[in-house]
């Protein structure tokens, strides 16, 4: 037997030395086990006072530390993740759903690089975010500052876990994560690692926490309103709405992403072409992948073939309405509520429109407020539609892909928030802290 290395489903990765000055635990000490919520959350309470005055460069250090510890524990992770996909796949889940689950050396190279990116962003803690004077002399200030512990309940994607611990580490805040079963293998290494790093750097490592346990569980750490600041959601619809309508702790909503591109008559078509390629095809099984495409009249009968042709090569199975299927025989009939789907697979649904009107209706429709997209050469068409569409993300002649925190330079995401209150789009550090005032005075008394 080889013991040079570990083997993955890209087939076999090398052993990597150990990083100096960080022990990541073995199998047989990995964080594991289930224990009471208000246990954890009050363990992940006392542990965001501490993080609550740390400076920034104790955040910087701890999200070094993390990220050399993910890389010291590779063999264990791979290996953990490869027992997940298995598990996957011997019950019958789809490959694109595996997809989101699978870890390669690439994916947790990523993971790594995206907390040293975190520590080289500000810190919003401690942002003034206006001020003023009073006409008594007292000083306003309104203040960037730590929710304090912060759930996230999210299906497979085991990348999830280190970006939001990442990230609720350098805005401040403890972390609750509740992956799910599928996951369970990998997630408790990736945080034992992340624990590892954090205690490496002087941080407790109750600031990163993994919650384990069944259903009931997740309706703990939904009810846990005093101990638990701010629960995320993010996974399927299914997921996200049994949060939002069950928990008593405030949520912040991300949400399903049918994506939605308008291709206008005035569209560069070989533009058009590859932008849609690459939102559907580059990650189908993503949240800002391409999910409807909208098609002029104008253009449907010279476009859609073209369109045919490069998305049957790569697999692709679009469905259409009448006209659609007019244009080319290739598209096969759409449900009654194809229109309303987030396939996270190789199909896409498709409808002729006799304009930009009827695209911003049927956007309007069926838009999970996500992102929404146009490809026009018409700069009044750009502007009615980045005017009248509501979505998170708008975007003009560019692929729905960039609906990333990475990619808007965040470093990484908690999620897509599609709801309208303080967090909207992709959410950074920004959004993972909220303001308390500071009044300054020196002696005022109010008459």
């Amino acid at each position: 037997m080889r013991t040079d290395g570990v083997r993955t489903d890209g087939g076999w990765a090398p052993r990597r030395p150990a990083r100096p000055g960080v022990v990541v635990p073995s199998g047989a000490a990995r964080y594991c086990g289930v224990v009471q919520i208000s246990e954890q959350a009050e363990r992940a309470k006392a542990a965001s006072r501490v993080l609550a005055t740390a400076n920034r460069q104790r955040k910087d250090a701890a999200l070094a530390a993390m990220a050399a510890a993910l890389e010291a524990a590779t063999d264990e992770i791979l290996e953990a993740n490869a027992g997940d996909v298995g598990a996957a796949r011997a019950g019958g889940t789809g490959e694109s759903l595996v997809d989101r689950l699978a870890l390669t050396p690439a994916r947790l190279a990523d993971m790594a690089r995206g907390l040293r990116e975190l520590a080289a962003l500000p810190d919003p803690v401690g942002e003034t975010v206006r001020g003023w004077r009073l006409p008594n002399g007292v000083r306003v200030e309104q203040v960037r500052v730590p929710f304090g512990v912060i759930g996230m309940i999210y299906e497979a994607r085991p990348n999830v876990t280190a970006d939001a611990a990442g990230i609720c580490l350098k805005s401040g805040n403890a972390s609750l994560l509740r992956g799910s079963a599928s996951c369970l293998r990998t997630n408790r290494v990736v945080v034992a690692a992340l624990r590892a790093g954090l205690e490496a750097a002087g941080l407790p490592a109750d600031c990163v926490n993994l919650v384990e346990g069944g259903h009931e569980v997740t309706g703990e750490l939904m009810r846990a309103r005093g101990l638990v600041d701010l629960l995320v959601p993010r996974g399927g619809a299914g997921l996200i709405r049994a949060v939002v309508e069950g928990a008593t702790v405030p949520v912040i909503e991300t949400g399903t992403g049918n994506c939605h591109l308008f291709v206008d008559a005035s569209a560069d078509q070989d533009m058009a072409l590859a932008i849609i390629l690459n939102a559907k095809i580059q990650r189908p099984s993503v949240c800002n992948a391409l999910e409807t495409l909208l098609v002029h009249r104008a253009i449907a009968d010279d476009f859609l073939p073209k369109a045919l042709d490069a998305l049957t090569g790569a697999g692709v199975t679009v469905h259409g309405d009448g006209p659609s299927r007019a244009a080319d025989a290739r598209i096969v009939p759409a449900g009654e509520h194809e229109y309303e789907a987030e396939y996270l697979g190789l199909d896409l649904a498709c409808a002729v429109v006799d304009d930009l009107d009827a695209a911003v209706a049927h956007i309007r429709r069926y838009s999970t407020g996500h992102s929404e997209t146009i490809v026009t050469a018409d700069a009044a068409a750009q502007r009615r539609f980045t005017d009248e569409v509501d979505a998170a993300v708008v975007l003009v002649n560019a692929s729905s892909r960039f609906t990333d925190g990475g990619q808007f330079g965040f470093g990484a995401e908690i999620g897509i928030s599609t709801q309208k209150l303080h967090a909207r789009g992709p959410m950074g550090l920004t959004e993972m802290t909220t303001t308390k005032y500071l009044l300054l005075g020196e002696g005022q008394t109010r008459a």
